[in-house]
């Protein structure tokens, strides 16, 4: 379209109040704007107004479609039908491809992995840049977290490299740099070799370890297998100090759980622990913490979510809504067993492989969500975006061609 256009109807307002109307529209329509108008354009290129626009948006959990209709879907309303994002790059309608797979996501860059090749990339401008490995193609290398290293603001990839013979080592790789940098694994005991290698292989998350949480900058995991060989009573969850770039550990809530995962709430370390019932259903009851005294490592008690009493509710909201519709939903419980943030407002709780149980940050039932028909082993990942229009890092080394190498393979 043609510069006349923006400039005539909004040329004659203030640039602050430009600038304080294109930052509040969606990243889609930013990206419309900047094809409009060269000044519009120049107002959403500053690095003032990209962070603004990244620090409003919404973090988003990510679902696992497994191929159907899509591999990756950010989940992102909260009806009775949800509007599932299809997340780039991975193809609408292809099967899962076990050479692919998301390994990490942070602010509004994510990490997926091709073969043995990693790209970073950004859904939302649709760009991606291969990320430097050691020992390329001598070691099998897994991403342990992604993080921004807040003295530097540079995200920064934790990996640990496990060669084909030999310990696991750990590895920090700036984004955009060629220099994958060895870390030394510091911690207040010491480790024997072997301890240390499977200390490291805790910190790889996989279908029953979630992904790091990083709150005041450091990365928490809660393996549910423990921390491995290290000894008892130190503490089951491993803490990564990004700027000391060290470890140390501390203490889940002092209650017996079957399964414990950490999140993040209203910018406090969270946790919830599960109990396990003898039916395969899964949990029976989920208990929420949130973190008191971070330093001294306090946790307080919020609420139980009990599947009894949310099922009563949930029979009251399926009545209910039979009557308005002549398609009963399909809503039998298949499994309780997994809990994502919403919005900072909601928990989004697994049911079946179509609905998540959606309650408040107190506990109460608010209602079931469809999130998609079609999809087949729906799965909650843990991980969450945030929208940004910044670009990638890069140097000219590394690749950020339009259309990634394996667009219509995953």
């Amino acid at each position: 379209m043609p510069d006349w256009r923006g400039d005539t109807q909004l040329g004659d307002l203030p640039k602050e109040l430009i600038d304080s109307i294109l930052v509040l529209l969606p990243s889609k329509d930013v990206g419309r704007c900047r094809a409009i108008s060269k000044s519009w354009r120049s107002i959403t290129s500053t690095s003032e107004f990209m962070l603004e626009h990244h620090r409003r948006q919404p973090s988003l959990p990510i679902i696992n479609g497994q191929g159907w209709p899509s591999s990756f879907v950010l989940f992102r309303q909260a009806g009775t039908s949800s509007s599932n994002q299809k997340l780039w790059p991975f193809n609408p309608g292809t099967r899962f491809h076990s050479d692919s797979c998301l390994q990490g996501t942070c602010d509004g860059l994510i990490i997926v992995n091709w073969g043995s090749r990693l790209y970073v990339c950004n859904p939302v401008i649709r760009k991606h840049i291969l990320l430097q490995q050691p020992q390329a193609g001598q070691a099998y290398n897994r991403v342990s977290g992604f993080y921004r290293h807040h003295p530097t603001g540079e995200h920064m990839v934790l990996l640990v490299s496990t060669p084909c013979q030999g310990k696991s080592n750990l590895y920090v790789i700036t984004v955009g740099s060629t220099d994958p940098r060895h870390v030394t694994v510091k911690m207040p005991i010491v480790l024997s070799s072997y301890v240390e290698h499977r200390f490291l292989v805790r910190l790889l998350p996989g279908s029953y370890c979630p992904p790091p949480v990083q709150h005041r900058g450091s990365l928490h995991w809660c393996p549910p297998c423990g921390t491995g060989d290290i000894p008892r009573g130190i503490g089951d969850i491993i803490v990564f100090d990004t700027e000391a770039e060290s470890f140390r550990w501390m203490h889940t809530p002092a209650q017996p759980y079957s399964d414990k995962k950490l999140f993040e709430m209203k910018g406090e370390l969270a946790f919830w622990g599960g109990r396990y019932s003898s039916s395969n259903i899964g949990l029976t009851v989920i208990d929420v913490w949130v973190m008191q005294d971070y330093k001294v490592g306090i946790w307080g008690f919020q609420y139980r979510i009990d599947l009894s009493t949310l099922e009563a509710s949930r029979q009251l909201y399926l009545s209910s809504h039979k009557k308005k519709k002549k398609t009963p939903l399909h809503s039998a419980l298949q499994w309780f067993n997994d809990v994502v943030l919403l919005n900072e407002r909601e928990l989004l709780i697994r049911f079946n492989s179509e609905h998540v149980l959606r309650c408040d940050t107190d506990g109460k039932f608010l209602g079931m969500v469809n999130i998609g028909k079609s999809q087949y082993r729906m799965m909650l990942t843990q991980y969450y975006l945030s929208e940004s229009i910044i670009p990638i890092p890069s140097n000219d080394m590394q690749e950020d061609d339009e259309v990634p190498p394996f667009i219509g393979h995953i």
